[in-house]
């Protein structure tokens, strides 16, 4: 084992990924965590979920390797919601206490979340990521600096096309269906069996209940509907519907967001599949002239989905050449952003392909 060892932590609001890797790519431990999104959970409480996933992580590479908290000489924090910790007095000293608090003295780094995500596809520098999980956004990297973002402004004013956005026009095809008498198709009677315990219709009592059991829940957890959208979408015209018009958003996202005048009437024009309207979205960051790659990150478009393999077409047809790239360990990626500038590392290619790859672990 090398002496010299990185740190990658990948924190979300409902886990925290972290892993500590040798200099040599070999991956000396891994741990996993509560979730510890500063916006979701609080500064205080975040931090201290992230020591002790840290703490975890220390204690496995001790017990394996025979690491100590000085071998760790860098360390990268990716995160949503990373202004909490990084520009908040309160949050940052509540983020440095709990790192001290774990034997660390390196020095580490805030990155958000999506930028971890952009290098848990790609080792090279400028680029642009889509990502489509609970939330939707795009962004550009340039520099392996997060550029600038469109959409993800959270499930009540924005992320139209997310796994929350899937699942609550899941809900509501359901209700339509039982409103207007009408058997409901595959996808309905998935929905009604996941809420209720039964595809079986009574009439209002069925949409009365339906109603509870999405309102009485985190708005947000309807998106544990959106793999019932993409499994029905060849087989049920109602998930079919929904994803092309969850696709329409995006692309409306776009026309605003990157260039108004230009892509408005492209958007009237555009061919009626969820992966050309998708397409659109990555246009807000990446320029159809470009020749950089394009990540493809979070769980709808990384899980080997027909929705990804349509976008990943349609962007190849959108840019000819264009390199598309589908995301691996994030945590991996965190720590090779920690280590890819260290005088020790010969190759960030090569400790990019041994950190990011995917693995079961």
């Amino acid at each position: 084992m090398s002496d010299t060892a990185v740190m990658g932590l990948d924190v979300g609001g409902t886990s925290t990924r972290v892993l500590i890797a040798g200099a040599g790519g070999e991956v000396i431990a891994y741990a996993r965590g509560e979730g510890a999104n500063p916006t979701t959970h609080g500064a205080p409480v975040a931090a201290a979920r992230i020591g002790r996933a840290i703490s975890a992580v220390l204690a496995r590479a001790a017990d394996r390797a025979g690491a100590r908290p000085a071998s760790v000489v860098a360390a990268t924090i990716g995160l949503a919601g990373v202004a909490r910790f990084r520009d908040d007095p309160a949050g940052r000293a509540a983020l440095r206490a709990a790192w001290l608090e774990t034997g660390l003295t390196c020095p580490y780094t805030l990155v958000p979340d999506a930028l971890v995500a952009y290098a848990a596809g790609t080792a090279r520098p400028d680029g642009t990521v889509v990502i489509a999980g609970t939330g939707a956004v795009a962004g550009a990297v340039v520099g392996f600096v997060l550029d600038r973002l469109a959409g993800g402004h959270g499930w009540l004013l924005s992320d139209e096309g997310s796994g929350f956005w899937l699942g609550r026009e899941a809900v509501r095809a359901t209700l339509s269906d039982v409103d207007y008498g009408r058997a409901p198709g595959p996808l309905g009677a998935r929905v009604l069996t996941t809420a209720l315990g039964s595809a079986e219709v009574r009439g209002r009592a069925t949409a009365q209940a339906l109603v509870q059991w999405a309102t009485n829940r985190p708005p947000v957890a309807l998106a544990e509907l959106a793999p019932m959208v993409l499994a029905e979408y060849g087989t049920d015209p109602a998930a079919w519907a929904i994803v092309e018009r969850a696709a329409a958003h995006l692309a409306e996202t776009a026309a605003i967001a990157h260039e108004p005048a230009a892509h408005l009437a492209e958007t009237a024009t555009i061919v009626h599949e969820p992966a050309a309207h998708l397409a659109e979205t990555a246009t807000i960051a990446h320029e159809p002239a470009g020749k950089r790659p394009i990540v493809l990150a979070g769980g709808l478009l990384t899980g080997g989905t027909p929705l990804a393999a349509a976008l990943t077409a349609a962007l190849t047809a959108a840019w000819p050449g264009v390199e598309i790239a589908r995301a691996g360990d994030a945590a991996g990626a965190a720590a090779w952003l920690a280590a890819r500038d260290l005088p020790e590392i010969g190759d960030p290619a090569d400790l990019h392909t041994r950190l990011v790859a995917p693995t079961a672990r």
